[in-house]
Parts: C-alpha cells; sequence; structure tokens
C-alpha cells in the first residue's frame, strides 16, 4: 500500500513540474529556431537574440518594465514592512481594523475592479490638481498598491514567529528600540523581506490589466506590447526575449535563495553559541562538587 501511494506521489510530483516547466523549456528552444515560423523548427540559431538588439521599441518596454518593477517593489517593501510592524508589534490603535482590511483588500479584489478604480482615482487627481499624468509613475503608484498587501501578509507573518525576547534583551544591555530592531530583529526577517521583494517584483513585471488602465498613451509596458503582438502572431524575438528574462529572474531567485539559506545558518550558529554559553557548568560523574586543585607553595 505504501509503494503504490509513493508511486503515486512521484507521478504526481512529475506531472507538476511538466506542466509547470516544460513550456518554459519548449519556449527557450524555440528562441535558437531559425526559422521565423514558431511552430516550424528550422534548425539552431541565434539569429534572433541578433535581431532583438535591433528591436528598440521591444528593448524600450523591457526596460521600462524592469524600471517599473524595481520601484514598485521596493516601495512596496517598505511601506508593506512598515504596515507589517504596526499590525504585530502595535495591538491596539485607531485605525488598525481600516488598516487590516485595506492590506488584505488587493488580494482579493479582481484586477479588472481595482485598474478600473485606480484610473478614476488619477483621472480625478488630474482634473483637479493638474497632476499625476498618467505614464510611469501612476503605474508605479498602482503596482505598489497591489504589491503592498503581498508584502505585508509575508513580513507579518515571519514577524509574528520571531522571538521578541531577543529584542527586550538587547534592550536591557542598553540598546535603544532603534538599533534592537535594526541588528536583531531586521536580521531575523531578513528572508521574508527578501522573499516579499521578489513576489513583488515578478508581480509588477507580469502585470497587465491594471497597466493597461493607468498607463499613458505613450507609455508601453512589456506585457502590453507582447499582449498587442500576439494578436498578430508571436514574433521569434519574443521567444528570444522572454528567455533572457527567464534567465535573469532565475539568477536571482538561485541568488535570493542561496543569501537567504546562508542568513538561515549565521543565525541557527548565533542561537547554538549563545545556547552554549549560556549552559551551566557539567557536573561530575559521582554527583559531587568539583574539586579544585590547590597548588602547594614551593
Amino acid at each position: 500500500m505504501s509503494g503504490g501511494n509513493s508511486a503515486f506521489r512521484v507521478t504526481a510530483l512529475c506531472v507538476g513540474i511538466a506542466v509547470l516547466y516544460l513550456p518554459i523549456l519548449v519556449l527557450i528552444g524555440y528562441s535558437f529556431n531559425a526559422s521565423p515560423l514558431v511552430n516550424v523548427w528550422g534548425g539552431f540559431s541565434t539569429v534572433w537574440y541578433a535581431q532583438l538588439l535591433r528591436h528598440q521599441n521591444l528593448l524600450d518596454s523591457a526596460l521600462l518594465s524592469l524600471e517599473i518593477a524595481f520601484t514598485a517593489s521596493s516601495a512596496a517593501v517598505v511601506l508593506g514592512t512598515l504596515a507589517a510592524i504596526s499590525l504585530v508589534r502595535f495591538s491596539r490603535f485607531p485605525g488598525r481594523f481600516l488598516l487590516t482590511g485595506m492590506v488584505t483588500a488587493p488580494l482579493v479584489m479582481p484586477e479588472v475592479i481595482t485598474g478600473i478604480t485606480q484610473l478614476l482615482l488619477f483621472v480625478s487627481l488630474l482634473q483637479t490638481f493638474s497632476w499625476p499624468h498618467r505614464g510611469f509613475l501612476t503605474i508605479v503608484l498602482a503596482h505598489v498598491t497591489f504589491c503592498i498587501a503581498y508584502v505585508t501578509v509575508t513580513v507579518r507573518s515571519r514577524l509574528q514567529s520571531a522571538d521578541r525576547s531577543l529584542e527586550e534583551a538587547a534592550m536591557d544591555l542598553g540598546a535603544g528600540p532603534t538599533r534592537a530592531f535594526l541588528e536583531i530583529t531586521l536580521p531575523l526577517i531578513l528572508p521574508a523581506i527578501l522573499a516579499s521583494w521578489l513576489l513583488s517584483f515578478t508581480l509588477s513585471l507580469d502585470d497587465l490589466v491594471i497597466s493597461s488602465f493607468v498607463a499613458g498613451p505613450a507609455t508601453n509596458t512589456l506585457p502590453m506590447l507582447i499582449y498587442s503582438k500576439v494578436r498578430l502572431g508571436i514574433s521569434p524575438e519574443i521567444n528570444a526575449l522572454a528567455s533572457i528574462i527567464i534567465a535573469i529572474v532565475g539568477s536571482c531567485v538561485i541568488a535570493a535563495g542561496w543569501l537567504m539559506r546562508r542568513a538561515e545558518q549565521r543565525h541557527e550558529l548565533e542561537m547554538r553559541e549563545a545556547e552554549r554559553a549560556n549552559a551551566p557548568p557539567a557536573v561530575p560523574a559521582g554527583g559531587g562538587r568539583p574539586s579544585l586543585a590547590v597548588r602547594s607553595p614551593s
């Protein structure tokens, strides 16, 4: 019975991995296709990577999407971490229930509704204050709005499981609240912060619906450009560009995982050293008190 369950689990795992990663491998393989038809193999070639360098519109859209994703994820990490600290460390304050609802609402709100509300907000602000004009800034603000929710949930769960007694011990030894947080608590929640930044970066880079509502007429992100080209057929340059983005994102994920693993190992080592330093002295096997050797004067 156990052998059958094990075989079923291995089969389900293989099928899941194939469904997730086989299309990515096919896309990377066809990016080296010499044929201009994306579904017909014409031999191995890197001509589309060279052609991509001359496709200025596509490169500009990719660079714009990367700039938006970096800016939005960085701002969302700062604001989301502050919101998580407020919800965990301050149990009672005016507006706590409202803040909790505002943080969790973007997680369940349809993107179409979020895009429409953001568009109406920016149009109202533009009519009232002549600011902001739709473009880079409005896309960043819209992406920050829904990325904050993911950052807050991720950092909040890690902060709730962190041992606050370490921070209190640091303050008892003379460190201020700010220094104790920066030197004790921040390293503990740093893996969650990095994970939430990567998640926000990926969500912002991949967003199409909200960006389509809040982007200006002269602003065209990479997902918007690809979606407009898909209607006429996928260009081989898009396969090459997608392969480059997959390589960049995969390298960032591997590097972040390695850094988080090192941080966890360093924390475990520090905890073992602290336990070893606070351990009581060993008692002799006879149960008596340890004898002190007294050297007789010569």
